[in-house]
């Protein structure tokens, strides 16, 4: 239908004829003499419908009179240098003079213009129209652009892409599964997979060696904006590897892939930093080092004062006393500090103390009177607290601590504009083995239960969970864990003692990993792997904050697609099907 695409159009091609299919972007009559805009998925270029002498050209004319937002087109003309040059445009030195305008769909009227910021909700509903604006394009471009160069990357290195199942069996161990009736088995269900790991283990015992896949993963989770129920990571798995080894080459794939997408030179060599060091200085595992602004522990200073939030997290094993200084932060108002306070209190803050100090070096504190004069002058010093500045404090548990303290330091970088442009990647490692879970009472994996232990000593392990430390790792861009992997567990006797620490029974762990513990003992190979998130690195690439803007059908924050109005009722008759009956709704009953 067209001889060249409306983006591609330039002055190699003055006097030839082309055809072109597109949409009406603009549309504008001037009395005789129109315009058109024409869009298509590389660009825009300028056609013209200008009156002659030729008869024919009238019709042309008419054609282009009538040409609404959106129309659907398909347009023959010459190629011809265009008087007024438009530079924001790949083809402003051209413009077509139409000899052929043809009508192939009419639009009806839009519910939102693609040039406006219309609504998510909108957008979502009518997606289709939200994916033909061209800042749309350009970013679902360069999500297609970096997965065809990570498949580039590995097939030249031998990495070899297979496929693992879509219908799988449920794992006690994660976020909640997506369960599947199974209609050949009646009250049995299939679930979908939350990352292909067992698999990529088996395929290690198998001898493929180094294995790929873009995977799709599913898992039936709270949304927000850098999380989805179904997403797509590269899965990748190494046997015969220690961490450096699979540090070292996923490292080489991500500097390689940013710098051929988006022409970003990551750093020669990642800098790498143990958990707990991330956890002390910045409060997460995850830190952005844009930011220059750092927690300082001050628990010693506070064990004998008589602020009890400070004293009771202080002389606690567990607890923490954290301190951030911002610079030039005495300029907020007590309005502005309670907002603070109140984003602390979103990450499990029970209250947020500060301390100012103004121009002339007046310390303003509601919390100084707890202190002696020269102890709370000890407090602020040991912060490196300067005239100008303001002091945050926070107490409490350990993690919770440092989780509000560590979200009160990414506000304060963002309203105080320290938050530098430039790409700050890194490796976290040493993560914690397990993390207690009060509720259950029992030990959870902080990772995910196959990743090996530090340790090789079984007793070992037993006798020092609480601070056992795993062969785990992340790699982090600018405070995004944009891949997550580990070294995994080899043996069989080793996987059975972390089940048994996780809480898993010997007979629960047989009825539902019994074929991993069978692979483990046919001589198993020493393997680790990683899974990047490709809607995260996407989103990155793009420079937006949400995943939803790089996947093409995402779901809304209620689990919705408004597009297809998924998920929707299924009819007793199908439910028959596959043996489910469905319980009322509590609030329907």
């Amino acid at each position: 239908m067209r001889s060249h695409f409306c983006g591609l159009v330039d002055e190699s091609m003055i006097g030839q004829t082309v055809t072109l299919c597109g949409w009406a972007d603009v549309a504008r009559d001037m009395g005789g003499l129109c315009f058109i805009d024409l869009r298509d998925h590389e660009g825009i270029v300028q056609i013209v419908a200008e009156p002659s002498a030729d008869a024919g050209n009238a019709a042309v004319v008419a054609a282009a009179a009538k040409v609404g937002y959106e129309d659907c087109l398909r347009i023959t003309g010459v190629v011809r240098a265009r008087h007024s040059v438009n530079e924001k445009i790949r083809t402003g030195k051209v413009e077509v003079l139409a000899t052929q305008i043809e009508l192939l769909n009419k639009a009806e009227p839009l519910p939102f213009h693609a040039h406006e910021n219309a609504g998510e909700d909108v957008r979502l509903k009518y997606r289709y129209l939200d994916l033909r604006r061209p800042e749309m394009q350009k970013m679902m471009r360069t999500r297609i652009r970096l997965v065809q160069a990570l498949r580039r990357w590995l097939d030249a290195r031998g990495f070899q892409d297979i496929e693992t199942p879509i219908l799988t069996k449920a794992t006690p161990e994660g976020a909640r599964d997506f369960l599947v009736p199974a209609r050949m088995h009646p009250g049995e269900f299939y679930a979908l997979p939350q990352s292909p790991q067992l698999f990529k283990q088996i395929l290690m015992v198998a001898g493929f060696d180094r294995y790929y896949q873009i995977a799709r993963c599913f898992r039936d989770e709270a949304l927000r904006a850098d999380r989805q129920l179904e997403f797509t990571q590269l899965d990748l798995e190494f046997a015969w590897v220690r961490e450096q080894d699979v540090q070292d080459a996923v490292e080489g794939m991500i500097r390689e892939v940013f710098k051929e997408v988006i022409g970003v030179e990551l750093d020669a060599s990642f800098p790498r930093m143990t958990w707990a060091e991330a956890m002390r200085r910045y409060g997460s595992d995850k830190p952005d080092l844009r930011n220059p602004l750092e927690l300082v522990d001050v628990a010693e200073l506070v064990k004998v004062c008589e602020f009890k939030a400070f004293t009771d997290a202080a002389n606690d094993p567990d607890g923490r006393v954290a301190a951030l200084r911002i610079p030039g932060g005495a300029a907020l108002s007590r309005k502005q500090i309670d907002e603070y306070a109140a984003h602390a209190a979103k990450y499990g803050a029970k209250g947020l103390a500060y301390a100012k100090v103004d121009e002339a070096g007046a310390v303003n504190s509601p919390i100084a009177k707890f202190f002696a004069e020269d102890a709370f002058a000890a407090l602020l010093a040991a912060t490196g607290a300067q005239k100008g500045d303001i002091v945050f404090f926070g107490a409490g548990a350990y993690n919770k601590a440092s989780d509000f303290m560590g979200a009160v330091r990414l506000k304060a970088g963002k309203d105080f504009n320290l938050v530098s442009s430039d790409w700050k990647p890194l490796w976290v490692t040493d993560f914690p083995m397990f993390e207690w879970d009060p509720d259950e009472e029992r030990y959870v994996a902080l990772h995910h239960p196959f990743t090996a232990p530090a340790v090789d000593d079984i007793a070992e392990l037993k006798a020092n969970a609480k601070i056992a430390v795993s062969r785990g790792y992340d790699m982090v861009l600018n405070g995004n864990e944009i891949g997550g992997g580990s070294i995994r567990i080899h043996r069989p006797d080793m996987q059975s003692a972390v089940f048994d620490l996780l809480g898993i029974g010997a007979e629960e762990a047989e009825a539902k990993f019994g074929f991993l513990l069978d692979a483990l003992r046919f001589g198993a190979p020493p393997h680790g792997g990683i899974a990047f998130g490709i809607d995260r690195i996407a989103a990155l690439m793009a420079g937006t904050e949400s995943i939803r803007d790089v996947i093409a059908f995402p779901k809304t924050t209620t689990a919705q697609c408004l597009m297809t109005g998924a998920p929707s009722p299924v009819p007793d008759v199908q439910l028959a099907e596959v043996h489910v009956a469905v319980r009322p709704r509590p609030d329907k009953a």
